[in-house]
Order: structure tokens, then sequence, then C-alpha cells
């Protein structure tokens, strides 16, 4: 069903949760995780992918975006599609010891939705809020970072690899990132909306 969390202005920033259905903690492997960094860097380099923040935990992901192309949706679309389809195929084809289980609740989740055929790995939302705001920047910022901090996976937020923490310490991540400034200035440009206080530089 769908919710109040859609993308209606195509050019504007978000901040994005993309979930795995049943909250399946397949990104506890290593293999999977590497999988999203090589198709989001892929998107940064093919699809117009702009990317402000990011962290991937074990069922989902959080995401600071935005479409170059001021076509957000169709990326996202893009996105889920494909990822799904060559992690599906992994775990079909790897020694996963959860290949059965997991196989069997992504069955369960298409069979429960008709535009599915044989499994659903994502949900159908995207769980999409605009980032109006300074203040609203700035807290799902902290959010993003803090998560593995909050889930007891490190002490601080920079030692989480998958993430763009170490990108806002001026540190190398694992993704070149538009980096944000943290002063944050609001301001408007016709009807193109502009993330505040783009620094300019990848980190």
């Amino acid at each position: 069903m769908p919710t109040g969390y859609q993308i209606k202005e195509q050019d504007r920033a978000y901040f994005v949760t993309l979930q795995i259905v049943n909250w399946v903690d397949v990104f506890t492997r290593q293999k999977y995780r590497d999988m999203i960094v090589e198709n989001l860097a892929y998107c940064q380099k093919h699809k117009g992918l702009e990317l402000f923040a990011w962290v991937i935990m074990s069922s989902h992901l959080h995401l600071m975006l935005r479409s170059a192309n001021g076509e957000l949706s169709d990326f996202l679309r893009d996105f889920k599609s494909y990822t799904s389809k060559i992690i599906l195929a992994e775990i079909e084809t790897s020694t996963e010891s959860r290949k059965d289980w997991m196989l069997r609740i992504f069955k369960d989740a298409a069979f429960a939705h008709k535009r599915n055929s044989d499994y659903q790995f994502w949900t159908h939302e995207n769980h999409a809020e605009v980032l109006l705001s300074n203040k609203f920047i700035e807290q799902k910022m902290e959010y993003i970072h803090n998560n593995p901090v909050r889930s007891g996976i490190v002490s601080n937020p920079t030692e989480y690899r998958y993430s763009s923490a170490s990108a806002y310490a001026d540190e190398k991540g694992m993704l070149d990132i538009i980096v944000l400034e943290r002063q944050w200035k609001t301001y408007t440009q016709g009807k193109m909306p502009v993330i505040p206080s783009v620094a300019g530089r990848n980190a």
C-alpha cells in the first residue's frame, strides 16, 4: 500500500531508505555489501547519481541522493531491480548457508504481490523524504553516520567502512561522494532545488 513518502519532484535531493523484505539480514555478508557499493559507484559514473551520504546496514541502506538527470524514481527502480537480480543469483548459486531460508522468505513476499515473479528482494517503498531544510539535512546526516554506532557494530562512525562517515572526517571512503559543508545555508534558484552548501569537491 502506498505511503505519503513519495517522490513528487524528481530533481530534488532526498533521504531514502531501501529495505529488504521482512528485514532479512542479507548484508551481514561482505560480498553482498560489496555488490551494493560497486553498483552505487557505477551509477555515479554512468547514471547521474549524486550521492551526499550513505550507509549499508544488515537489512537496509540509507542514502542522501539526487538524480542529475531529474529521474530519481526511475533510478531507484532500476537500481533495486538490478541489485536484486545479481544478489539473488549469488545467493542461489553460492554456498550461502542461509540460502533455503532466505529464498523461502523472498518467494513468499513475491507471492503476496502480483507484480512480482519468483522472488521479491526489496520492499516496494523507498520511504523518500525531500531534503528541504538545513536542520533536517543535519539530522539525517547524523542519523546515517551514527546508525552503526547505535547498532553496536562500532564505537565511532568513522570506523565503519560501509558508510560516508569517513568522507566527512576528511578520510578516503569506499565511494567518492559530494561532501556537504556542515555550516548549512539554504537558498533557492528558480524552480530548480539546490542541496544546501555543496562543497564542490569529492571526498
